[in-house]
């Protein structure tokens, strides 16, 4: 994947490997799954390919080898290859913030070489790493003592974005690994609900709050933070020297954290090089690290080296997050499919949809390519689902007998979690789980017919009802089991394939524009909603409106 990283963007819709695939597409699209696979028998073989530890399968997808190989060729049009390569060398490819895009960086081994605008990242990745280690080994032992000389029982992280997401997500999938000693909650919300509720039956004397805000300025996170320290302040007696032993940050604004009480001996930072939404494997992370242990920790790390080193050695035609993204935009572009669904048959990834919803949407949802101009086509997925057969009994119906067009992922386990038994009943529960995985995805792609459904008897009033059109594509994961280490390559797997989806829609894939202006806005209302006398606001009328209807409700304006 040696190349020149592209300088300046192309309009994608007017090359000549675009119309090939819309060419392509118009020949194809009446063509279905039953189809592909009766003209080939060894399909599923061939298109299945492994990464590490996850065998993923392509071929209930409305491809043939012809459509991949349009595809690829579509890929190096764009560029892809160059510009995977300038990430991996620390190029500044986050063209509208003149940043590097390193998280890559996060989870190379030791040692590794590389230097980003003079400064050795490997090293300053490593000495963060051994500072989070040793501090969770303080907590998780018993060392670290809160004001009153009780041992931490509690982790709560204050934080919200990608610092609430990938903790959160990640520590719910890793929960199994946990030992159980320590609790983690997770606050985001400036909802005081959310608050209330993770800190309502934990007692402060055992509770360690991380204050997790890059700039230490996120209105959301610093809210939550302050109301925490009123918590923990009543809780102790009131003596503000309790706060040193119940906080620490994760930041880069040294005068802010020790403004705020905390001991920058106990503030971990990290870089203007990691975006928010790929950031948890970071000191983002030190509240998962506490609850899982840094050995566990680092596996994850591994896990997700181990799909990056695919990505950035393996050719594009046997790149799986390649193919993977690739595969989304001829959904997206060329069948019109607006939204994704991730269904995980695992309770313990009940959260990555959330987080794989942050991570596509916030990148790629953009209508600007990287060099201000407009973009031609469309753009991002809306990534939605539920794990397991939960979403069997709320929305698979659509996904079957619809007339919306989603593309699903189907993520699955050979092995139930850790510390389950593999046999008797709850073996047999996996198993059935299971079961109802490869059922979903087979009925999606195959359907049932008319005459299939008449031949088992059906009344042929209900025939029609009970017709299963087919031909819904998917892609399903399946890993041996739900490890750190197989964590980390979902995770590293998914960031890839939006890496290939924005580079074929030219656009920034690490910029976020769209959500700093209801940030300034959000500044400039608050006072108008707490003032003691109404405030002349310089808004549109429905705004206006509501705050003063919201004024109302609050008993601050008649």
């Amino acid at each position: 994947m040696d190349a020149a990283p592209p300088t300046t963007a192309i309009d994608i819709t007017a090359t000549p490997e675009w119309q090939a695939l819309a060419d392509h597409h118009a020949q194809l699209r009446d063509r279905t799954l039953r189809e592909l696979f009766a003209d080939d028998p060894d399909r599923a073989r061939r298109l299945t390919r492994q990464v590490a530890d996850l065998v993923v399968d392509h071929s209930k997808h409305r491809v043939t080898d012809e459509t991949l190989r349009l595809l690829l060729a579509l890929a190096e049009r764009a560029g892809l290859a160059g510009h995977t390569q300038a990430m991996f060398r620390g190029e500044h490819i986050n063209v509208t913030e003149d940043r590097a895009v390193l998280h890559v960086a996060l989870r190379a081994p030791a040692g590794s070489e590389l230097v980003v605008d003079g400064q050795d990242v490997g090293a300053d990745v490593h000495e963060v790493l051994d500072r989070m280690a040793a501090f969770a080994g303080r907590v998780r032992s018993g060392e670290w003592r809160g004001h009153t000389g009780k041992p931490i029982r509690a982790v709560v992280n204050i934080g919200i974005g990608g610092s609430d997401l990938g903790p959160a997500m990640a520590y719910t999938a890793l929960r199994a690994f946990s030992g159980r000693g320590i609790t983690a909650r997770f606050v985001s919300n400036i909802d005081p609900t959310d608050f209330t509720e993770a800190t309502r039956d934990l007692d402060p004397a055992e509770t360690l709050f991380v204050v997790s805000s890059k700039t230490f300025t996120t209105l959301e996170t610093l809210t939550n933070a302050s109301v925490a320290r009123d918590w923990l302040l009543a809780g102790l007696g009131g003596d503000q020297a309790a706060v040193a032993k119940h906080f620490v940050a994760v930041s880069t604004n040294t005068d802010a954290v020790r403004e705020f009480g905390i001991d920058p001996d106990n503030m971990f930072g990290f870089w203007d090089w990691v975006g928010g939404r790929y950031s948890f494997m970071s000191a983002i992370g030190l509240s998962l690290m506490v609850a899982i242990g840094p050995e566990a920790y680092r596996e994850m790390l591994a896990g997700a080296h181990a799909v990056d080193e695919h990505v950035r050695t393996a050719p594009l035609a046997e790149n799986l997050p390649v193919l993977q993204g690739l595969v989304n935009v001829w959904y997206t572009d060329f069948f019109g499919a607006q939204t994704h669904a991730v269904l995980p048959y695992s309770q313990y990834l009940s959260r990555l949809p959330a987080y794989l919803q942050q991570l596509t949407m916030e990148s790629n949802g953009k209508s600007v390519r990287w060099d201000g101009e407009a973009v031609t086509t469309a753009t991002g997925e809306v990534y939605w689902g539920e794990p397991g057969t939960n979403g069997q009994h709320a929305f698979h119906q659509l996904l079957h007998q619809g007339t919306t067009l989603v593309p699903a992922d189907f993520i699955g386990f050979g092995q139930p979690g850790p510390g389950i038994d593999q046999d008797g009943t709850t073996g047999e529960m996996h198993d059935l789980l299971m079961a109802n995985m490869f059922a979903q995805s087979a009925v999606l792609a195959f359907g049932r017919t008319a005459e299939e459904v008449a031949a088992d008897g059906t009344p042929a009033e209900l025939v029609p009802h009970k017709v299963m059109p087919g031909n819904r594509p998917s892609t399903t994961i399946l890993a041996p089991q739900l490890t750190p280490s197989v964590l980390g390559q979902l995770i590293a797997f998914y960031e890839h394939t939006v890496l290939t989806e924005g580079v074929i829609w030219q656009i920034d894939s690490f910029d976020q524009w769209g959500v700093e202006l209801g940030k300034v806005m959000a500044r400039q209302l608050a006072p108008a909603l707490t003032s003691e006398q109404p405030t002349e606001l310089d808004q549109d009328g429905s705004t206006v409106e509501l705050v003063r209807t919201y004024r109302r409700l609050r008993g601050r304006e008649a």
